[in-house]
């Protein structure tokens, strides 16, 4: 290959799709067939629940949905090529994607990793072909993030040997739950466990909600949670237990038992390590939402930024209109932010590897590496449902009021994926569990999202550890600490070595600096949840500052992984996009902190301008490698109607046999 031979984006799309590209192909070849996912405007609520529920019900029979399952009970132990393919069904109408979420990820992963041998083999097999419809009841209308004090009970009764499940008042109902208002017919129930007089926590129990032709049980109230900002086919609803039986065997009692004369037994004894490592086995959705919502970025990005290749607008005079992309503030609407969808892309790749190797059946992940997974989806989650909420507005913008319409997806894409910033953990949380599990290496102690664990963690040993490594800092390493050399026109910002040493440096000198602040406030002999309060913002900003560099470390390892010229160079210009851009944004931080002069300050946004106007001339093959089906577009080609046929005859050919 010479030196100019045009970058091939079908390589493209197969480093981006990498070792799961037949799973995704297959997503997309589904997604292809007109119908099959496509996004439903002004559809009445009740036809779309139905049309949802009969897409997942296809997928399931044709053993797409439960791949992460263990191959006993219909799937192939391919955690990874689970979530691959749930990422990749964003391409299409997004309530599919929580539908399939909620019954084979969060049902079937509770029923999974929180049940035994005799659960999975009565359940299992039913839930991954959709037999068993069922719902995920953790979240109440009083209690969300603190997942610790919920207030459902649920009651061992020795004489009957059965739990009664109750909900002693409205604040105690369980809340959002999707499948809950029409499909659900069992539902994994997160309830405080009493037996003989003693709470021991939240514990899950399957509670049947409704018998065989649909009909709500004895003791069981439900409503429907009505309209929503969006999400329509997903049937979220409230649930409200009156003292209801179920047998002893309905615990999934994974981590821990109730025997039949009613003594409860745990290997875990700390009740709060038991608690937080049942949750950590939860932690798969909170992966897949975050995939999802990158994949539902690339949709907004194809819309917007083909039509910015063909919408033309203004121009010199006497000459012909130029296109928007030509305009250098369009490219700073769309460019940087398909630059950090690409960085988002690698980084979720790394995450759902991690994932795959801590809870693949052939994995002996230790404590270490689950809590590295916790602390990798925790924050990715928050910064990539971030970047899809904040990119869809600006897609939206950018293709004008044709943007406006409904037939171009971008109201079913805000709708839809502004849930996402809250489901699976509220991100600011999430920054904060993240930043907490920077700041120590043991969170045995502390509970994971309360604010009171959160104070006590803050006095805790670990916190002095940082805070004195940071303080014994000589002179000499003050003073390496400050301006990075180089002229005063930047071109060293253009070097790999330098961003990821500025994310570095600003990761590592914001996590000194909350140390610092949390253990100072502690040693005056303030109130540890004060001094959490004061500090949060910068608690916030540590695991921001992190996630940042993992990202762009994520994003330069694939550029380096790159074997082909070509398509190197584009991915190298495209990531230092990513990197210069975030340090643009954070200019002023590094101006007060030294590490950048007024004049190499601006010399950031000169590169990220001339980034731009190159990465202006890759767009067209890095959108094409998304390989979003044109089907799963349904009307929105009017934004770029001329580039409908060539798109659909491409995908013609590319699933047509090749000749040997």
């Amino acid at each position: 290959m010479t030196a100019t031979t045009p970058p091939d984006p079908k390589k493209l799309r197969a480093l981006l799709d990498g070792q799961h590209a037949a799973t995704r192909d297959r997503v997309r070849e589904w997604l292809s067939v007109p119908g099959n996912g496509a996004v439903a405007d002004d559809l009445p609520t009740e036809e779309h629940r139905a049309r949802v529920l009969a897409w997942a019900t296809e997928l399931a029979t044709e053993g797409d949905t439960a791949m992460g399952y263990p191959v006993q009970y219909g799937g192939q132990d391919a955690v990874g090529r689970s979530v691959a393919g749930f990422e990749t069904l964003a391409y299409g109408d997004l309530s599919l994607l929580v539908k399939c979420g909620v019954q084979f990820g969060l049902f079937g992963g509770a029923v999974l990793h929180l049940g035994t041998a005799k659960h999975h083999e009565k359940y299992l097999w039913k839930i991954a072909k959709l037999q068993l419809p069922g719902c995920f009841a953790m979240t109440e209308t009083g209690h969300g993030s603190n997942v610790q004090a919920l207030r459902t009970t649920a009651t061992y009764d020795p004489q009957a040997q059965e739990f009664v499940v109750h909900t002693p008042d409205d604040d105690a109902r369980k809340d959002y739950i999707g499948g809950a208002a029409r499909d659900g017919r069992l539902a994994a129930v997160f309830a405080q466990l009493i037996v003989g007089g003693e709470s021991r926590g939240v514990h899950a129990l399957l509670v049947p909600i409704r018998d065989h032709d649909g009909n709500v049980l004895p003791g069981v109230r439900i409503e429907d949670c009505g309209a929503k900002l969006g999400l329509d086919g997903v049937d979220n609803g409230r649930i409200w237990f009156d003292h209801v039986r179920v047998p002893r065997d309905a615990l999934l009692d994974r981590y821990a038992s109730v025997a039949p004369e009613g003594t409860y037994s745990s290997a875990i004894e700390n009740p709060t390590r038991r608690f937080f490592t049942m949750l950590g086995t939860l932690i798969q959705g909170r992966v897949s939402v975050c995939g999802a919502s990158i994949y539902a970025t690339k949709v907004a990005l194809d819309i917007a930024i083909r039509r910015g290749l063909t919408r033309r607008q203004f121009g010199p005079p006497g000459g012909p209109e130029a296109v928007l992309l030509d305009y250098r503030t369009h490219q700073r609407r769309l460019l940087p932010a398909l630059a950090a969808t690409y960085a988002l892309h690698f980084a979720q790749d790394r995450l759902r590897a991690h994932l795959h190797e801590v809870f693949s059946h052939a994995g002996n992940a230790d404590d270490r590496r689950r809590r590295e997974l916790e602390t990798l989806a925790a924050g990715l989650k928050a910064v990539a449902t971030w970047h899809a909420t904040e990119t869809i507005q600006s897609c939206r913008e950018a293709c004008g009021g044709a943007g406006y319409l409904k037939a171009n997806r971008f109201a079913a894409l805000k709708a839809d994926t502004d849930v996402f910033t809250t489901f699976e953990g509220d991100n600011t949380v999430l920054l904060q569990l993240c930043a907490k599990n920077l700041l120590t290496d043991s969170r045995d102690q502390f509970g994971e999202l309360d604010p009171l664990g959160m104070a006590q963690f803050v006095a805790g040993q670990v916190i002095g550890v940082v805070a004195e490594r940071t303080a014994a800092r000589g002179l000499l390493a003050r003073l390496a600490d400050g301006l990075i050399p180089g002229r005063d026109d930047g071109a060293e910002l253009l070097q790999r070595s330098t961003q990821l040493q500025l994310l570095r440096w600003r990761q590592r000198h914001i996590l000194a600096g909350a140390a610092r602040r949390l253990k100072g406030g502690i040693d005056a002999g303030r109130d540890p949840f004060e001094v959490l309060v004061d500090c949060q913002d910068h608690v916030v900003a540590t695991a921001r500052a992190w996630v940042d560099l993992v990202v762009l470390e994520a994003f330069a390892d694939a550029v380096e992984r790159c074997d082909d010229p070509a398509l190197k160079a584009v991915l190298d210009r495209l990531c230092s996009l990513h990197a210069l851009h975030r340090i643009e944004d954070e200019r002023g931080w590094y101006q007060e902190h030294g590490r950048l002069t007024p004049t190499r300050s601006k010399a950031v946004i000169k590169h990220v301008n001339a980034l731009c106007a190159l990465v202006r001339d890759d767009a067209e093959l890095l959108i094409d490698a998304f390989a979003v089906p044109t089907a799963a577009l349904a009307d929105a080609e009017p934004v770029a109607e001329a580039d409908r046929e060539a798109r659909l005859e491409r995908e013609r050919r590319d699933r047509s046999p090749q000749p040997a």
